[in-house]
């Protein structure tokens, strides 16, 4: 994702909230949104491992054991980071293990996420990006058609691991202390979660490796009414106030409606019986580029923000 944000950062499309077009973004940006999300599953994972490292042997079943037997040693030897503190909660702790499928559901829940915008993008009412033909499959009616399987069982399998953890939740919610033989009922969805996400992980690098983005598409779909914000921020620059502002780009918008016309078709003629502030260069706002570069702050959509 990192590699083809820097690759095609001057690509353009519309950024969305509720799904309506919002404003312009860099293709890129949109990129590193998934990726942001994904280096923290990354380090969520890391961190699970450093807290639940813990040895539980020498336990017993439940009350220690008598041998004398040096346990820290022992954890040592056996590559663990420490050893755990009460043998009644070690027999039925269980929390590294609802640790890390929590740890994979979330990531499952970002898959799908990826997942269900790259479907939508990849339509041909959207036609943002082209999937390769290795993660998508013709139809077994219609020979027209390219169904994004391979996106639509990356957004299923989140599913799988969701149910999976909440699953043992309930398994533990209900247990008194020390060991119970539902127990047992641990590993199946521990291990399953681990398969699963050894499927999605390159699955999910090989769509995103392969897929096509098509920039004239993304370009068609930016709309001059993303720009309204744009033409309030204009006037929040002269040191009006946004409340203030952002009433009078919605009587912009107004005023281009009534007149059958798009938003960047009014001249600043158009636009200064609106407001008193508004000068000869408010037309320099009707620029997807400049859009985008004004927001470069760290984080934001600018080029040199999504470079950095």
């Amino acid at each position: 994702m990192a590699k083809r944000a820097e690759a095609e950062v001057d690509l353009l499309m519309p950024g969305y909230t509720h799904l309506q077009p919002a404003q312009p973004i860099r293709w890129g940006h949109w990129l590193l949104a998934h990726a942001t999300a994904l280096a923290r599953d990354a380090d969520r994972l890391s961190d699970c491992r450093r807290r639940t490292n813990v040895m539980p042997l020498g336990s017993g079943a439940l009350a220690g054991h008598p041998f004398g037997i040096d346990r820290d040693a022992l954890a040592k030897d056996l590559q663990f980071d420490g050893i755990s503190a009460n043998s009644l909660d070690a027999v039925s702790d269980r929390d590294f293990i609802v640790e890390f499928m929590f740890g994979g559901s979330l990531l499952g829940t970002h898959l799908s996420k990826l997942a269900e915008d790259l479907i939508i993008y990849s339509s041909s009412e959207f036609g943002y990006v082209k999937l390769s033909d290795a993660y998508a499959t013709g139809s077994s009616l219609m020979p027209q058609k390219k169904n994004p399987d391979a996106l639509e069982l990356l957004r299923g399998k989140s599913g799988r691991l969701i149910g999976g953890m909440t699953g043992l939740l309930v398994t533990l919610k209900g247990l008194p202390s020390t060991y119970n033989k539902d127990l047992q009922e641990d590993k199946e969805p521990l291990f399953d979660a681990a398969d699963t996400l050894r499927d999605l992980v390159p699955i999910t690098t090989g769509v995103i490796s392969t897929l096509e983005p098509r920039p004239e598409r993304m370009r068609a779909a930016l709309a001059p009414e993303m720009l309204a914000t744009d033409l309030a921020d204009y006037l929040v620059r002269r040191g009006v106030p946004f409340r203030e502002t952002h009433h009078v780009a919605g009587e912009a918008v107004q005023l281009a409606e009534e007149r059958g016309c798009r938003l960047d078709d009014l001249k600043a003629a158009d636009l200064k019986p609106l407001h008193e502030k508004f000068g000869d260069d408010v037309e320099d706002v009707w620029s997807f580029e400049a859009s985008v570069e004004s927001r470069a702050s760290a984080g934001g959509t600018a080029r040199e923000s999504v470079l950095a």
